[in-house]
């Protein structure tokens, strides 16, 4: 499948089933309000399961208990993978003496130019280990929620080879746009009172399943041609 293959499939996705999009949304706003993340994540982690089982139809919000464990997983593989990003931080803080207290102004030109070019390349590792953190979580989901799996970083190398990181960056990239838009109408709704419901009940949910579906079919697709970038 090309890119806008994948991401045709994945935005019809969730609309096959609008009241699993609103359960879902019910979690969220629960999650933000009484109970841990988990059940969302979790269901997150059920699509991707049951995309690369093959299934075209939104999963069930069953097995309760296995949905928080499974999404208890992503949490610790997504604070593993966010330790050297803030090691990093700390680093180019130490060596560049800023802090939360540290203005621009207090820079001399030198210091400025040299914060400046840590922060980017800060940004662009933190990108690099996001990439990898996806298919690192996907890949848990291939070996049936195995933990260990989201670490095997030359297996999981390996595999955005087989896919082809210019295919992935192409459907990271659409995937981000199309979510970014999203939000950005949530937001822009929210100044009245339909978008405080709109964006954390239909918006946010519908964005994580259609993500998370495009990723898994990528994943699942690993072994196509990887040249194939187009999005027409």
């Amino acid at each position: 499948m090309n890119v806008s293959d994948i991401i045709s499939d994945s935005i019809k996705y969730p609309s096959s089933n609008w009241s699993k999009v609103l359960i879902l949304g019910v979690i969220l706003i629960a999650s933000i309000l009484i109970v841990p993340i988990f059940l969302f994540y979790g269901y997150i982690f059920r699509i991707i399961k049951a995309t690369l089982a093959g299934l075209d139809e939104l999963p069930e919000f069953d097995e309760i208990g296995e949905m928080f464990v499974d999404g208890l997983k992503i949490f610790v593989v997504a604070i593993v993978y966010a330790i050297p990003v803030w090691i990093i931080s700390m680093i180019v803080g130490l060596i560049t003496g800023t802090g939360m207290g540290t203005t621009t102004a207090s820079l001399g030109p030198a210091m400025l130019w040299a914060v400046m070019a840590s922060n980017i390349v800060l940004i662009i590792i933190a990108i690099i280990i996001g990439l990898i953190e996806v298919v690192a979580i996907v890949n848990m989901a291939y070996y049936d929620g195995e933990i260990g799996a989201a670490f095997r970083f030359n297996e999981i190398l390996d595999k955005i080879a087989q896919i082809g990181w210019g295919k992935y960056i192409v459907t990271y990239i659409v995937i981000a746009i199309i979510g970014f838009i999203g939000f950005l109408i949530g937001l822009l709704t929210m100044f009245v009172l339909i978008g405080f419901i709109l964006l954390p009940l239909v918006i946010a949910p519908y964005i994580a399943m259609f993500g998370s579906r495009a990723i898994a079919i990528l994943f699942a697709n690993k072994t196509e041609t990887s040249e194939d970038t187009s999005i027409d």
